[in-house]
């Protein structure tokens, strides 16, 4: 059954939802930052060791992460907030590519404004060193860092984007998909921000590289997400056991009728047959 193409103003309002997401992401994540590592503040004064400063930055975006795919905005737009994610399910053919395309549009320019925003709010605690507005960088220098920031970056988009595939193509288990995706950015982020600042998503990077004015290999933050997670697709589709790929969307429990499936609130995964045009 083809999906009937809804109309443009509703899909405009849920891509420009799902770029407001992003948004409020990255305000959470300025506030965590500026909070939590500026010198000024008192939290960064009673917590010296980086280990546990990261780990309390990982904790505040996971929870983050979960509330905003929890939210009836989530539910409206799916909360893909990822450009790289939007990509891996326009592969797998989830997706429109003009929705596709009108997603990636939204998530760049609602991940800047919400650094923009926040910046204005917050001066020069979170635009000024250290903070900087927060950029994503290797944590060694070089080429030999940069590639090893591209590792880290894609692995975790690969498992990431099968831990999804798997979770939410489950009815069982599908709900905790949200979940499972906060508590992987909570656990990547107190892990791998070392090694590559841990961005996952090539509209966060971009975000915080443009005011700041750090593009330190860029390219790994463009490329390796989008890398890692198209190859988790294929991964995926090469299992023969697991389930079929029902949705993009990480949060389903909306009562709207969903522009890529076409199901009127929950999945119905015993009949769901629809697919974009």
């Amino acid at each position: 059954m083809v999906v009937p193409t809804p109309p443009l103003p509703k899909r405009i309002g849920i891509w420009a939802i799902d770029g407001a997401l992003l948004g409020l992401l990255m305000v959470a994540m300025g506030t965590v930052v500026t909070v939590i590592m500026h010198p000024g503040s008192p939290v960064a004064a009673a917590v010296e060791s980086p280990h546990v400063r990261r780990a309390l930055i990982g904790l505040g975006m996971g929870l983050t992460v979960i509330a905003l795919i929890y939210s009836p905005w989530g539910g409206r737009s799916g909360a893909l907030m990822n450009p790289a994610t939007t990509l891996a399910f326009l592969r797998l053919g989830r997706i429109r590519t003009s929705d596709a395309l009108g997603y990636m549009v939204a998530q760049f320019i609602g991940a800047s404004a919400g650094v923009l925003l926040f910046g204005m709010v917050a001066g020069s605690w979170f635009t000024a060193p250290p903070v900087g507005y927060a950029p994503t960088v290797p944590g060694l220098p070089g080429w030999r860092g940069a590639w090893i920031a591209f590792a880290a970056e894609a692995v975790m988009a690969f498992g990431m984007m099968f831990m999804v595939l798997v979770i939410s193509n489950q009815k069982a288990v599908a709900k905790w998909t949200g979940l499972v995706a906060g508590t992987l950015v909570m656990v990547y982020i107190t892990i791998a921000a070392p090694l590559s600042g841990m961005s996952l998503n090539p509209a966060r990077t971009v975000a915080s590289s443009l005011p700041s004015g750090r593009y330190d290999a860029l390219w790994v933050y463009l490329l390796a997400p989008v890398s890692g997670m198209l190859l988790a697709t294929e991964a995926y589709g090469r299992l023969r056991a697991m389930p079929k790929v029902h949705c993009c969307k990480l949060n389903h429990a909306t009562s709207d009728i969903c522009i890529h499936c076409g199901c009127d609130g929950p999945i119905r995964f015993e009949h769901h047959q629809g697919t974009p045009t």
